[in-house]
């Protein structure tokens, strides 16, 4: 009887050692990151890969441990494309969730209207939308950030590549969303410094479904090429036209030309069409010396593997901003004020899907016109011009 008494004794010490262990490794509150994506509504492009590659992060960051024994919590919320769903979403994970910061939302507007909310709350916003008003001017932002590049990184890549092709006069078509205003300006205040002139001026409303009358507008402008400025469904449409007039001229697209869905969608009528995208949607095409494609390899697989899709530079511009308040949190801790500070000195050469990463205090956005490959959709697939 002694002896069993005594085995049972040393058992409990071995159970009550394992459970104090499984507590302390496993029982650390959880860091809580807030996410706005655009699943659902007109931008649903954007931020279905978004929200995708953040379950995947947030499965893979656990799995490893978690940051400093803290499971990553992302909440995800559905901002329906829609502003004002947006402004709501971000309530509530402020006030009910007590996030410590904010992922998106997918578009331009709807990061601009979080703008204000967010500097009150004193809580970082790391949008993922390319408008240049989101982060500027930055003394009036100083809890915004953005990953993705400034519109006028984009013409500044377009304008570059139609100088050396020695176009001069160009037609522009944009949608009137905060995006497409964005990018109209851009084109605007850019073109007298490469030497264009824009002959004409067109734009059109988010749920148009023919942009005939203003490409032959354009047309009858002399320009030697058309731009087109916005994303999702608008960019098919004008594509379409633009090869059913026969326009004789280019078609450029904004970066949000970059998924594969589009050239699907848009079929034979997207051969031609010119566009700079990110590396990530071309990494296969990259040469091996690269410094990035191993990552830009591993990423890719792992989402098409698990959601039998592309995630496209959408999907990208999630995983660096997730990565990037991880590393964050992992140095600074789960404090807002010292990981908006750390993200904005402390990220310098550091490695993402869009490119090696330095985070200008003066600019809040990660990335520049270095990110862009011009390409050119070749028989149903990307094909990586000369710049």
């Amino acid at each position: 009887m002694g002896k069993s008494r005594k085995y049972f004794l040393s058992m409990l010490v071995v159970l009550a050692s394992l459970f104090f262990l499984s507590v302390n490794t496993y029982a650390k509150e959880p860091y809580k990151i807030g996410a706005l994506f655009a699943v659902t509504g007109a931008a649903s492009f954007l931020g279905e890969p978004e929200k995708n590659t953040a379950i995947m992060l947030q499965e893979q960051i656990n799995k490893a441990g978690g940051i400093n024994g803290h499971p990553l919590e992302i909440i995800i919320e559905d901002t329906k494309s829609d502003e004002t769903q947006a402004v709501l979403s971000a309530k509530k994970l402020l006030e009910k969730d007590k996030v410590l910061v904010i992922i998106g939302p997918s578009t331009t507007g709807e990061s601009m209207a979080l703008v204000p909310i967010m500097n009150n709350a004193k809580t970082p916003l790391f949008a993922i939308a390319t408008g240049t008003p989101i982060t500027q001017p930055v003394k009036e932002r100083y809890w915004i950030f953005k990953i993705p590049q400034y519109d006028h990184s984009a013409v500044e890549v377009i304008y570059t590549y139609m100088k050396n092709k020695g176009i001069d006069k160009v037609g522009i078509i944009t949608i009137s969303t905060g995006f497409g205003d964005a990018g109209r300006k851009a084109l605007h205040e850019m073109a007298p410094k490469y030497g264009i002139t824009i002959v004409a001026d067109e734009k059109y409303g988010p749920k148009d479904s023919d942009m005939t009358t203003q490409l032959t507008k354009i047309k009858a402008s002399g320009a030697q090429t058309v731009i087109n400025w916005s994303v999702g469904p608008g960019q098919v449409v004008v594509t379409k036209n633009w090869h059913a007039l026969k326009m004789g001229i280019p078609l450029y697209q904004s970066p949000g030309w970059g998924s594969k869905k589009n050239i699907e969608l848009a079929g034979k009528a997207s051969e031609g069409v010119i566009a700079p995208i990110g590396r990530l949607t071309v990494w296969d095409k990259l040469p091996d010396k690269y410094p990035q494609k191993t990552l830009l390899k591993k990423y890719t697989q792992d989402y098409e593997a698990r959601y039998k899709s592309e995630p496209g530079m959408f999907g990208a511009h999630a995983y660096d901003t997730i990565m990037m308040i991880a590393e964050a949190l992992k140095k600074a801790g789960p404090d807002k004020k010292k990981i908006r500070d750390y993200i904005e000195t402390k990220i310098k050469k550091w490695p993402g899907l869009g490119g090696i990463v330095n985070m200008p205090p003066n600019e809040h956005c990660v990335f520049d016109k270095d990110i862009f490959e011009m390409t050119v959709v070749k028989n149903g697939d990307w094909e990586i011009l000369n710049k």
